[in-house]
């Protein structure tokens, strides 16, 4: 295993308007992200969330505490949210992520990008 450096792992993912899709919809997102770049909660320095203005009902950070099965201490990890620019023609409800931890210099990292919000990164199509 290789030295540790600090890297940072995107990712997106859309939701219904609801507290529970927005519950899920981040919980999947932070569960695929974490399992597919061997993540553990010991290793992240932060997660940052943006959300679009039309998911009001529940924050991200919020809703990343309330997930279960994560597959880490939720409860330890630093948090930070803020609204996505509002930018003509975007893509409705979406929640983006951006996780800060430790990884293994010779470890690619793995954006994830899933229920709708793959339209964010065409290139990763098929990866």
């Amino acid at each position: 295993m290789g030295e540790k450096i600090l890297r940072s792992i995107r990712g997106a993912v859309c939701a219904e308007n609801t507290v529970e899709s927005i519950i899920k919809n981040v919980g999947d997102l932070c569960r695929t992200l974490f399992r597919d770049n061997g993540i553990s909660g010991s290793e992240i320095v932060n997660v940052q969330f943006t959300v679009t203005q039309d998911l009001d009902e529940i924050n991200p950070a919020t809703a990343f505490r309330r997930a279960k099965d994560l597959g880490i201490d939720s409860s330890a990890v630093p948090l930070f949210c803020s609204q996505e620019p509002v930018v003509k023609g975007m893509l409705p409800r979406v929640v983006r992520i951006m996780v800060t931890a430790y990884m293994d210099s010779e470890s690619k990292t793995v954006p994830v990008y899933i229920n709708g919000a793959e339209k964010l990164r065409p290139d990763l199509a098929g990866a």
